[in-house]
């Protein structure tokens, strides 16, 4: 039992350390550690301000960063393909792997919300009944209930820093969120495209078998007349039947992709059927005559990379903030007696009020390892903050180089797909007249074929590319001024 007077000096003694820890808690600002001023890509003026493959594109100091606004719409809506709205509007909503990263996301949040909590009050209750027995005297029963209260004065800054990393982590898996959705958006915009080119192939291919069936009847039918050899019509009929075999490879392919879909969507291969698109490909989009390199930090991927370096940053805090003694606001309340009714009157209630420090004198060299450790983990995620940086210029470069070539490739192979079917109309003329023989028709309606087989693909590949570009900008260039109208694609075959 703590006398009138005992209790008088202790609640003196805790009211001054009370006090005396208010007053130190006013340096809780002070956190330790060094701030986080955004990393330096450490690039060379020219890839910080232009891209390699960017003809007739403006100099980055020409752009205030003001300039672009952020992206509202959906990017692939530039294709206006109402099929490729839908799945990705399915993808977003069943793809695992977008699911797995919303998942990190949640945790990550949940963490940044513990991080906080630890740097408020805490409150408990404890309460317990104990019956001792002996041999020499009768048992006895205790009964106790209290209340403790305590709060972690945050004088160094240490439970600051821990809140603020699990702020940059909770940020960092937001983007990879964001890097999730785009990539599963990315893949599966690739797979369609590739899938209707293929759906174009194999109405090319219908419309050559009915051709290469027409030059069979008329080769039968010189046959019978006794002007062609049966070698010919041996040759039509090969050249009838190999196209057929090639149809089996082409919906091989198709199967392939819209099982690709069907994962990236979130669902089962057998769950999935598109029917054969007969329409023309979409124009190719034509990305607006502006620098884009401000684009680069919608990037998922670089945003995510910053915000680890600020996480690293803040932990370099936290591992310095170990040298410095924690100090704790404790207070107790509650009772303690043989009768359960009577805990909280006097005699036996008690309390308690005071701080409490803690501190490690010798630890055999391991917080000085905690803070070189931190120190090595800022450098690492600031080295890879500069590679995500490096690796978007170039996946840019890479997209506009390949958009570059492919255009010129188109124009040629338009210009090889018209002078090919001319010569095959010239050649099946004379072969119609008995001019020449059907091995020059062979060879020329496989020239058609074959050129304009690689017209689609051009434009196969001039649509991911297309694709790989928007992405690589993170998302488009939706919000860049003065956006270009799409042009004219071959896709139409």
């Amino acid at each position: 039992m703590t006398s009138p007077m005992t209790r008088s000096r202790l609640f003196s003694t805790a009211s001054a350390a009370a006090m005396a820890a208010a007053a130190m808690a006013l340096l809780t600002g002070c956190a330790s550690g060094p701030a986080h001023p955004p990393p330096s890509p450490a690039l060379s003026e020219a890839a910080a301000t232009a891209f390699k493959h960017q003809a007739g594109w403006q100099p980055l100091s020409k752009m205030a960063p003001g300039a672009i606004s952020s992206a509202t719409e959906p990017w692939w809506r530039v294709f206006n393909d109402a099929e490729l709205d839908r799945l990705m509007q399915t993808a977003s909503a069943g793809n695992l792997d977008i699911a797995q990263a919303t998942a990190r996301d949640r945790q990550a949040r949940a963490l940044w919300r513990q991080a906080g909590a630890i740097r408020s009050p805490q409150l408990g209750v404890s309460a317990s009944a104990l019956r001792t027995e002996s041999s020499s005297a009768s048992g006895d029963t205790t009964y106790t209930a209290g209340l403790q209260a305590s709060w972690a004065l945050d004088l160094w800054g240490r439970l600051a820093r821990a809140q603020d990393a699990a702020s940059a982590n909770a940020q960092a898996t937001m983007a990879d969120v964001a890097a999730a959705r785009l990539s599963t958006q990315l893949s599966l915009a690739e797979q369609y495209w590739r899938l209707r080119v293929i759906d174009r192939q194999l109405a090319l291919l219908d419309r050559t078998l009915a051709a290469y069936e027409r030059s069979l009847q008329l080769t039968r039918h010189q046959y019978d007349a006794g002007l062609a050899a049966r070698a010919d019509v041996i040759q039509a009929e090969t050249q009838w039947q190999t196209l057929r075999a090639r149809v089996h490879d082409l919906q091989l392919q198709r199967a392939l992709h819209e099982h690709a879909l069907a994962v990236l969507s979130g669902q089962a291969p057998a769950d999935l059927s598109l029917p054969v698109a007969a329409n023309a490909l979409p124009a190719v989009p034509v990305a607006p005559p502006q620098m884009p390199s401000l684009l680069l930090t919608r990037r998922p991927d670089v945003v995510a990379a910053e915000r680890r370096v600020a996480q690293a940053n803040a932990q370099i805090g936290v591992a310095q903030a170990a040298w410095w003694p924690d100090i704790t606001l404790g207070a107790t309340a509650g009772g303690s007696g043989p009768r359960l009714g009577s805990l909280f009157s006097a005699p036996w209630r008690t309390w308690s009020l005071g701080p409490a420090l803690a501190a490690t004198l010798l630890d055999g060299g391991q917080r000085r390892a905690g803070v070189d450790a931190a120190e090595a983990r800022y450098e690492e995620t600031v080295a890879a903050y500069r590679q995500a940086v490096l690796t978007s210029l170039r996946e840019v470069d890479d997209a506009l180089a390949a958009l570059q070539q492919l255009a010129a490739k188109a124009e040629q192979q338009a210009r090889l797909v018209a002078l090919a079917e001319e010569n095959e109309r010239v050649v099946s003329t004379r072969y119609r007249a008995g001019m020449v023989g059907f091995l020059e028709v062979v060879v020329a309606q496989n020239l058609t074929l074959e050129s304009q087989r690689t017209a689609l693909d051009v434009t196969a590949e001039r649509l991911v590319a297309s694709v790989r570009l928007i992405a690589a900008l993170g998302g488009g260039w939706q919000g860049v001024p003065d956006a270009a109208a799409p042009a004219s694609s071959d896709g139409g075959m």
